[in-house]
């Protein structure tokens, strides 16, 4: 049974964003400017599919892309709330949230998201057209994914698919539409990569979404969530492990992919599904995967 001390309700926050003033410390939590983590995960598939395309020196594109992870992310969390609003007043880590708990009203949180989309559309206008036709085509699966866990029991397979957008889109910001090979299962790895580490985190969650009536994959797996973690990494790095030899045929390179295997193999064989600080540090810790797989890429880019 998941500790309750072992919750870390979004409502704790930190840093600069605790400085701020209520008010504006309100629109800062709602798009999560508290927490890194969320746009670390969004930009690393960016990166990866940059670097793996040949872009190991577009580093301008890098940084518009981090840009628009960080306000994107913002702005889907915000969406997310805004159709969440009635779940995360019933769950014990979200009840504080800021649309939940009435901090801010649905129609304010709009018009913030309008203001996070209007910073992404510059940073969209900085892409290559190619890749500026990919990063729109996640619209709708953005939209759809609040829905999902009420009517799925794996919500993050839906999440794998938004996620890890960036991959195909910084892909093709490098190579254009040219060799597209790699693609499918530089993709396919990321998704697995992602399910992985959102079924992780959605152990904290596991009894306040049974009782509140949601999907998620911790609840589906059941007893196995590490195995299914386990198996989710082992995938993702299948994937990536082919996406890797069709950019370069030799099984050197493939030993790139060492770092980042003993990894995510740390997280899946240490992970508690009990032990909700347990999961969120590990969580936490695709950061420096993102990190390990971004100079994997790099170097198999640059070498290729």
């Amino acid at each position: 049974m998941t500790d309750a001390a072992t919750i870390v309700p979004d409502s704790q926050h930190r840093g600069l964003v605790a400085r701020l003033p209520q008010g504006v410390r309100n629109y800062a939590l709602l798009a999560r400017f508290d927490r890194p983590i969320g746009w670390w995960l969004l930009f690393w598939p960016c990166a990866w599919g940059l670097f793996l395309g040949g872009g190991t020196a577009q580093w301008g594109v890098c940084a518009w892309m981090l840009l628009g992870a960080v306000v994107m992310r913002g702005a889907g969390c915000v969406y997310n709330d805004i159709v969440d609003a009635d779940i995360d007043a019933r769950v014990a880590r979200t009840a504080a949230r800021p649309i939940a708990s009435g901090a801010v009203s649905k129609r304010a949180a709009w018009l913030w998201i309008m203001a996070l989309a209007a910073v992404g559309l510059v940073v969209l206008l900085q892409l290559r057209w190619q890749a500026q036709i990919v990063a729109l085509g996640s619209l709708g699966l953005v939209a759809a994914y609040p829905f999902m866990k009420r009517i799925t029991g794996w919500p993050q397979a839906w999440l794998g698919l938004v996620f890890t957008w960036g991959a195909p889109t910084g892909y093709v910001q490098a190579t254009g539409f040219d060799n597209l090979w790699p693609l499918a299962p530089l993709y396919f790895g990321c998704w697995a990569w992602c399910m992985g580490y959102d079924t992780i985190y959605a152990c904290q969650d596991r009894e306040d979404d049974a009782l509140v009536g949601i999907g998620s994959s911790a609840l589906s797996f059941g007893r196995h969530v590490r195995a299914g973690v386990i198996a989710l990494y082992a995938l993702a790095l299948a994937g990536w492990g082919g996406a890797i030899w069709l950019v370069r045929p030799e099984p050197l390179a493939l030993v790139a992919l060492v770092p980042v295997a003993v990894h995510l193999g740390w997280q899946a064989v240490t992970l508690h599904a009990d032990d909700g600080d347990g999961a969120l540090q590990r969580f936490r810790a695709n950061r420096f995967a993102g990190l390990l797989m971004a100079a994997a890429c790099y170097v198999v880019g640059a070498t290729a």
